[in-house]
């Protein structure tokens, strides 16, 4: 019978796994943290933190098995040492227990979740050297893994389902609008599934999108602006790193941690790149002014957050990953444009979530599904007006807006 977590039995259950002492635990203060999983924050008296993951079990006691998957990262940098450098670069897993679904990690206090970092920061700051810090770890992992067989392997053995092997599915359903779709999904949801079967250069795009599809290296698959940590102190880390690197050593404290690896899988750069870009335009498209009155177009140029804010940082984004990876380009001279279309791809996939979840799909989703659909079906005009530069200016190594 499957073990299950709660507030009461926390303690007992890390004093078993020697994860905390009998004495650890007195006085410790337990947390609930509202997610998909069941995940408890446990505050022990001498000042350590634990975070405590428990995925849900259905009725015949399964789970997505996702926890698999963080652990075998972990796992892999034991096996594979000459990664064993990324270790600092990800969350601190502790423990895994597969036949109860629980994965507790060190909770990271002095790190915060990026996307609280940029909502309550005043005046809209989004300092670029954050994003140059992020595109150069994503591009080192990408770099690290690429075409290595023996990594695929390893991943593909021990848990089948983190192949990645394959194109993804992620807008699977829209070709046709099935007849259990009518009493699933609102009445305004289905103006998104009108208009999205109108648009016949859309789904074109996303076909071919698809078969352009590159499984080559290790890939995130979720990589978004809340599965990123920020050290509280980064503006300090970042000046102690570049003293150290002008005096020929390594800064040993990361700027930022990408967390939440329980979708990774072999897959495509390209993926995780516009994915990521997808969240800093959700930015802007979350602050539209949204009326009946206004034009998708002023509602674009009305932004509380104006893109012309946010390009310097996916601009610098950009341009860190290429400059720590520049062979992609010549692997994949049309990268810039994958990396685009699935940044929109991932827009649409906002969209559906947001109805399945929320129910809904007003104006503001129309404006995102028009910017979706110009990033899908005009990846090349669309660069300049993405990342504020022209491809030809990401492209010359020697720029890197900071």
């Amino acid at each position: 019978m499957t073990f299950l977590l709660s507030s009461q039995n926390i303690c007992e259950y890390l004093v078993r796994y020697n994860l905390c002492t009998p004495e650890e635990k007195d006085q410790s203060l337990v947390e609930l943290k509202v997610a998909k999983n069941f995940n408890l924050l446990l505050s022990l008296r001498n000042g350590r933190q634990l975070l405590v993951k428990q995925e849900p079990h259905n009725s015949e006691g399964k789970t997505a098995g996702e926890f698999a998957r963080e652990w075998q990262i972990q796992k892999s940098l034991k096996y594979f040492p000459e990664l064993s450098y990324i270790r600092s670069w990800l969350p601190e897993v502790l423990h895994f227990n597969p036949d109860d679904s629980i994965i507790v990690f060190n909770y990271l206090n002095n790190y915060r979740d990026l996307a609280d970092f940029y909502a309550k920061e005043k005046e809209n700051v989004f300092p670029p050297a954050i994003a140059t810090a992020i595109g150069t770890i994503l591009a080192t992992i990408h770099h690290a893994t690429i075409d290595r067989q023996n990594y695929r392997d390893f991943f593909i053995q021990n848990h089948n389902q983190i192949s990645s092997n394959r194109p993804p599915t992620l807008i699977r359903g829209l070709d046709r609008i099935a007849p259990e779709v009518f009493g699933s999904v609102p009445e305004d949801g289905l103006r998104f599934f009108t208009l999205y079967q109108r648009y016949d250069n859309l789904g074109q795009a996303i076909a071919e999108l698809t078969r352009a599809f590159d499984p080559c290296c290790l890939v995130h698959n979720d990589l978004k602006l809340n599965n990123i940590l920020l050290n509280l102190d980064w503006e300090q880390v970042l000046t102690k790193a570049e003293e150290s690197l002008n005096h020929g050593k390594s800064g040993e404290e990361p700027i930022v941690r990408l967390i939440d690896w329980e979708r990774c899988g072999w897959g495509d750069p390209a993926f995780d790149l516009g994915t990521l870009i997808a969240s800093y335009l959700q930015l802007w498209l979350s602050s539209l002014v949204i009326s009946k009155t206004i034009s998708v177009e002023e509602s674009l140029r009305m932004a509380m957050i104006p893109l012309e804010l946010l390009q310097p940082s996916i601009a610098a984004l950009a341009a860190a990953y290429l400059n720590q990876f520049p062979e992609i380009l010549v692997r994949r001279p049309d990268f810039l444009h994958r990396v685009v279309q699935f940044a929109g791809l991932a827009l649409i996939q906002q969209i559906r979530a947001t109805i399945q979840y929320q129910k809904s799909f007003g104006n503001g989703g129309i404006c995102k599904l028009q910017v979706a659909k110009s990033l899908l079906c005009r990846p090349m005009q669309s660069i300049s007006t993405v990342f504020g530069l022209s491809e030809s200016e990401l492209t010359t190594h020697s720029l890197i807006p900071i």
